[in-house]
């Protein structure tokens, strides 16, 4: 598979990746984020019955970036996203 060229901006939509596809996205784009020196993440992962918010939370439970996370509040998707603040 070709790499994808993704914009760096502090919000990563997961809405176009196949769920067998996170274990290394969100790693790499937090990774990435650092670099450019984001602090705070976004990430939409849709609301459904919530099986990919429990992926997204396992990983960054794992993620040795991450300082904390937590679901967005109302403004920023509610339970559809999650916040991200990087170490």
């Amino acid at each position: 598979m070709d790499p994808v060229q993704m914009t760096i901006d502090g919000t990563l939509d997961l809405h176009t990746f196949r769920p067998d596809e996170i274990n290394i996205l969100i790693p790499e784009y937090l990774h990435e984020c650092r670099k450019a020196g984001i602090k705070e993440v976004r990430i939409i992962h849709g609301k459904g019955k919530g099986i990919l918010r429990r992926s997204v939370h396992a990983i960054l439970s794992r993620c040795d970036l991450v300082k904390d996370y937590r679901t967005a509040g109302a403004d920023a998707g509610h339970w559809g996203a999650t916040l991200v603040t990087l170490n």
